[in-house]
C-alpha cells in the first residue's frame, strides 16, 4: 500500500506518493528516516531551475546530517527522472544513497537507469510528488549562490522543511 509523506516548508506544503512496489528498500528507508524526524529542520540546499530540488542532508546552519549505512540502488525498477518524481540523492557510487532525495522539475532522462555499471545506474525513483509541484517550483525559483560548504546552486535565504510526516 502506498504511502504519503506531508512536508511543511517555510514556503508552503507538498506531498509525495511513496512507490513501495518500484522501489521497496529505498521506500522503507526513506520512511524510517520521516518517522525519525530527521528531515524536520534540514534545508534544500541545492536548487536549479528546469532540473531539480535537492535537500535532506543538511540543518539550516549548513551542518551534515548524520546518516544511516546506504541503500541498494533500486534504479533499474522502471521509473523514469520525469517531473515531479522523486528519487535519491547519491555519490559517484550507484549503491551510496542514505538520506538526500531530490524532486525533477523537468524530465531528466540523463538521470535514469540505463545499465549496470557504474555510469548507467542511475538514480533510484521512488516517489512522485501528488500535491503542492507549485511549491516545489517556487522553491527551485529562488535566487542561489555560495551558502555554506557550497560554491553555487544554494538558496541565498535558507529553504527550511519543517517537518515531514506520514499521512
Amino acid at each position: 500500500m502506498s504511502k504519503v509523506v506531508h512536508f511543511e516548508t517555510n514556503h508552503g506544503s507538498f506531498e509525495i506518493t511513496l512507490d513501495p512496489q518500484a522501489a521497496p528498500q529505498t521506500v522503507e528507508n526513506f520512511l524510517q528516516y520521516v518517522n525519525e524526524g530527521h528531515y524536520d529542520g534540514t534545508i534544500f540546499h541545492r536548487v536549479i531551475p528546469g532540473f531539480m530540488a535537492q535537500g535532506g542532508g543538511y540543518d539550516a546552519t549548513y551542518e551534515k546530517k548524520s546518516t544511516r549505512k546506504p541503500v541498494k540502488n533500486e534504479a533499474d525498477n522502471g521509473r523514469k527522472n520525469t517531473r515531479g518524481t522523486v528519487a535519491m540523492a547519491r555519490t559517484s557510487d550507484p549503491d551510496s544513497a542514505t538520506a538526500q532525495f531530490f524532486v525533477n522539475v523537468a524530465d531528466n532522462a540523463f538521470l535514469d537507469h540505463t545499465a549496470k555499471t557504474s555510469s548507467g545506474w542511475g538514480y533510484t525513483v521512488f516517489g512522485q510528488v501528488t500535491s503542492g509541484m507549485d511549491v516545489v517550483d517556487r522553491i527551485v525559483s529562488q535566487e542561489t549562490g555560495a551558502q555554506g560548504p557550497f560554491s553555487k546552486d544554494a538558496p541565498l535565504e535558507p529553504v527550511v522543511l519543517n517537518s515531514a510526516r506520514v499521512r
